[in-house]
């Protein structure tokens, strides 16, 4: 898919969830129109629900209180004797104490005749003990007597005698609009949000799949070029050679030989780097276990480039420092792993210039180092060149050619023996990577 088709598609995938969004944004600003207007007659007539019961309660506990001071013959006047406390609360004052019994048998017949068919809890508060001396949850449903979880009266800051009812049962009509108001806009925000993820996530990946298809075609590009030069050069070499005449010139000869052999190798090494990632992509890799030298390995590494390092004039300092140098891993895998890093070292360094080569032990780590004098990596490079087909912009330096694959392969292999790979870069200055391996005490 082309870069014009896939910033159309992202378009008009964007515009569709923008599309989305202010349909629902429309449809909730006309739902919580609609829902207002229920709301407002649904408070009214709540309320009206809410004022009729209160005043059923506050008259009835008039009535009970009218007849405890009939009983008591006391001349105490009803004013303002009953009141609302909280919503479901009443406090009535009474001037004496009084028999729970007989104040709970009042409280059900006032009830049962005012049509109040709400289980209640009272309380009977004692001024000289400053606290509520008796309390009882009556229930008109005998059936959830035993399911009922009986709420504990407080006391109220009140002086005197007085006796207490609670409605456990109700509730602030206005309070539980509130909160199931709020669900209203909740649901839908999550489902927006979980739209617009998703949306996000696939824009991601669509444009990791254009990155990635992007770099395999550049390694298309790369690795057409990289075979066809020494085919070509093989095949010119080998019409020289096939001339009769050829034999008359062995010094000629030998030089053409010499080509096919190197252009060969050439091959060869391509073909293997190739096979290497189809190893890593098939999940194919296993490693053998054995002992490795590292030392050696970095000796035989160096003594293969010794002739490519000739040819640019480039001198290798070997400085094999490390007391301890033996790891348990595959040995074919180790050496490519420091071909590799050598590789890169010599195709980006300078000619006339000197690249290093160190191993060192830390604590129960081999290490091995590769420094070069090359054009370094950009920062913004750095973290990308462990990526499969990843290849450094060179500017001008046109005669560095590869696949992209050394210093993934480089990684993988390094994690595959509970190692790792790091470096330290910086443009015009040349770069060093780190190989860090456990050792074999």
């Amino acid at each position: 898919m082309g870069r014009k088709a896939i910033g159309t598609l992202i378009l008009l995938a964007t515009l569709s969830v923008i599309g989305v969004v202010l349909i629902q944004l429309l449809w909730l600003r006309q739902a919580s129109h609609y829902r207002n207007e229920q709301m407002a007659l649904n408070r009214e007539r709540a309320l009206q629900l809410e004022k009729q019961f209160n005043d059923r309660v506050v008259i009835a506990l008039t009535d009970v209180t009218e007849q405890i001071l009939s009983m008591t013959k006391d001349p105490s006047d009803l004013y303002d004797a009953v009141k609302q406390e909280r919503p479901n609360y009443f406090a009535v004052t009474i001037n004496d104490t009084l028999h729970p019994y007989l104040l709970e048998s009042l409280l059900r017949k006032e009830f049962s005749r005012r049509n109040i068919q709400e289980d209640f809890e009272y309380g009977i508060y004692d001024c000289f003990t400053d606290s509520v001396v008796y309390g009882n949850y009556v229930s008109f449903d005998t059936l959830r007597t035993d399911t009922v979880q009986h709420t504990k009266l407080q006391k109220l800051d009140k002086d005197g005698h007085y006796f207490g009812v609670y409605f456990p049962s109700r509730k602030s009509t206005l309070w539980e609009e509130d909160v199931h108001s709020g669900w209203t806009w909740i649901f839908p925000t999550i489902v927006t949000l979980i739209v617009f993820s998703f949306f996000a996530y696939s824009v991601w990946v669509i444009l990791k799949q254009k990155k990635l298809s992007e770099m395999k075609n550049d390694f298309i590009g790369n690795m057409t070029h990289e075979l066809k030069t020494p085919i070509s050069t093989i095949a010119l070499s080998s019409e020289v050679i096939a001339d009769p005449q050829i034999i008359k010139e062995p010094e000629r000869l030998q030089a053409y030989a010499q080509i096919i052999r190197s252009e060969n190798e050439r091959l060869r090494n391509q073909v293997e780097r190739v096979l290497q990632l189809a190893t890593l992509d098939k999940d194919e890799l296993h490693l053998k276990r054995e002992r490795v030298e590292m030392n050696q390995v970095a000796q035989e590494v160096a003594e293969h480039f010794r002739l490519p390092l000739a040819e640019r004039r480039v001198k290798l300092d070997l400085q094999l420092a490390a007391a301890q140098s033996v790891v348990i891993g595959d040995r074919m895998h180790l050496v490519n792993v420091v071909t590799n890093l050598l590789d890169n070292a010599l195709k980006y360094g300078p000619d006339d210039s000197v690249i290093r080569l160190r191993t060192l032990q830390k604590g129960g780590e081999f290490l091995l180092a590769v420094e070069d004098q090359g054009i370094g990596i950009r920062k913004e490079d750095l973290k990308h060149i462990f990526e499969r087909f990843y290849r450094v912009h060179t500017g001008n330096v046109h005669n560095v050619k590869g696949f992209g694959l050394g210093l993934h392969y480089v990684q993988q292999i390094a994690h595959a023996h509970n190692g790792g790979v790091s470096v330290q870069s910086e443009p015009g200055k040349g770069s060093t990577f780190t190989l860090s391996l456990p050792l074999t005490l």
